[in-house]
């Protein structure tokens, strides 16, 4: 696993890939330095007696409220624990591992005036094997991540609550089983530490992540259908692509070629007299391609943001903080909302493939492709699960970042549903990997029935790594653990191994 070195630029996504998949991580030193820098300046204004938001003010609709000088530490507890009421289940641990990675990357960019003393207590907790209890509702996207952050920093006080072996435990257990001391908290770090946008940008990414993954599987799984149910490549060909060269339908063209490369069981049905292939099949680059295209759109995004200082007031290069709209999510709430569309759109038209492998009037093979219909019923119900997953997408594709209600004595009058969006976008994902699991699982028992020479050349290693995994169907079995079984690949990158080997 390794470990992730943070510096004062930001992070990006193969860091965070790392650090979901159990990476620790440490300060560079130019990171200490930019964060030793930044205190000291801070520790100036607060000596000024200056009035600046958040370091020596209240907040929100109190932001005109100063605050004695003698009453900041108690300020910077009191924020905390005042704005920790998130609802919900808890983040999962690969979420809170990479929510509080992100929060420490953008702290360290040296803009926040935050101590080194508490990055090191939140490296700390991040490098072990206990997480914050950090409940999954309650932001609006905007002033931040105010209600999961805020959860996400109490432990670091002896406040809050922890998970250490799936059991929640108080705070105050956690730093004594690590060995640490309560962090009292100095002026502007309360806020440094919740005003940002790394909830939804956590959740965001991780979707990403696992959406690229997906992208690859479909094309997987497209490949395979297309070639047990005797489809025809013609469509994909590089002339006819280029014609209508979207990069995303190129790439997907391109896959579905290397795939199905010399396919006997192709090349075994030339003569035959189908005309076309239904949408399903032969628009596959099209619409499969359009989904590759947008997730470029999120990853652009998604590498500005993970670069970027978002909490508020940041310091400028005089010295002086300004109080800006840094923390305001809407460029990640439209990312958050286009990944969920594209990923749905794998899944709707995986779930219409399964249809045509399970009806044998339209697949010509058994039906529901099991050996022995009626006393089996095969993989029918399999495709229920499927349509129910694609309908609850259809849902949860609805678009967050519409929406906005005003808050705190309409002085934060707009605000992004970013972390709705990315909440929504990543079981949208999930959803999705399970309907291309599906998929994956039925086009492995079509080509049980199918005796026409051999598979492609990518197509035989997308059959052998499901066939390692999941028998064949002979007799009815209960097949949820079959599909969580390929889900599982192709969360962790199995089918985007094979297309980067052919």
């Amino acid at each position: 696993m390794g470990t992730v070195l943070i510096g004062n630029a930001g992070t990006d996504l193969s860091q965070v890939t790392s650090i979901a998949s159990g990476a620790s991580a440490l300060l560079s030193d130019e990171a200490r330095a930019s964060v030793a820098g930044s205190r000291e300046q801070t520790e100036r204004i607060v000596g000024s007696g200056r009035p600046v938001y958040g370091v020596n003010t209240g907040f929100g609709r109190l932001a005109n409220t100063i605050v004695n000088r003698d009453s900041l530490d108690t300020l910077q507890k009191n924020l905390l624990l005042s704005h920790a009421c998130g609802t919900g289940p808890l983040c999962s641990r690969e979420v809170t591992r990479v929510m509080m990675f992100l929060r420490i990357a953008s702290l360290a960019r040296g803009r926040s005036g935050i101590r080194e003393r508490t990055l090191d207590q939140m490296l700390a907790i991040l490098n072990s094997d206990i997480y914050p209890a950090v409940p999954i509702k309650g932001s609006l996207g905007a002033s931040g991540d105010l209600a999961p952050l805020a959860h996400l920093s109490l432990p670091l006080i002896g406040l809050g609550r922890c998970v250490r072996d799936g059991a929640v435990i108080t705070g105050s257990e956690a730093l004594e089983i690590l060995g640490l001391e309560p962090v009292v908290l100095g002026a502007k770090e309360g806020l440094a530490l919740i005003n940002g946008t790394q909830t939804m940008t956590a959740l965001t990414a991780l979707a990403f992540i696992k959406a690229a993954r997906l992208a690859d599987a479909a094309d997987s799984a497209a490949a395979m259908t297309l070639e047990v149910l005797l489809g025809t490549t013609r469509p994909f060909c590089e002339e006819l692509i280029e014609l209508r060269p979207h990069p995303g339908a190129l790439q997907t063209a391109e896959n579905l070629r290397k795939l199905m490369e010399d396919s006997e069981i192709l090349i075994s049905h030339k003569a035959c007299d189908k005309v076309q292939d239904a949408y399903s099949l032969r628009c596959v680059p099209q619409v499969h391609g359009a989904t590759r295209d947008a997730l470029k759109y999120v990853g652009s995004i998604l590498a500005v943001e993970l670069a970027s200082v978002t909490d508020n007031p940041l310091l400028m290069g005089d010295g002086s903080f300004v109080s800006g709209g840094n923390f305001h999510g809407q460029p990640v709430a439209y990312a958050a909302d286009h990944l969920a569309v594209a990923a749905a759109e794998l899944a709707n038209i995986s779930e219409r493939r399964i249809e045509r492998l399970l009806n044998p009037d339209l697949s010509g093979l058994p039906a529901f492709l099991t050996p022995d219909p009626g006393l089996n019923s095969g993989y029918m119900i399999a495709q229920y699960t499927a349509a129910s997953l694609v309908s609850e997408n259809k849902v949860l594709a609805h678009p967050a970042s519409v929406d906005s209600i005003p808050v705190s004595g309409s002085q934060e009058d707009h605000v992004s549903m970013g972390t709705t969006a990315a909440y929504q976008a990543l079981n949208v994902v999930e959803n999705s990997i399970y309907v291309l699991a599906t998929e994956l699982v039925c086009a492995a028992q079509a080509a049980e029935f199918i005796h026409r020479g051999r598979h492609g050349r990518g197509t035989a290693l997308v059959y052998r790594s499901i066939r390692d995994k999941v028998l064949p169907l002979k007799e009815d079995r209960q097949f949820d653990q079959d599909i969580e079984t390929v889900s599982n690949m192709i969360s962790s990158g199995v089918f985007s191994g094979i297309l980067r080997e052919l």
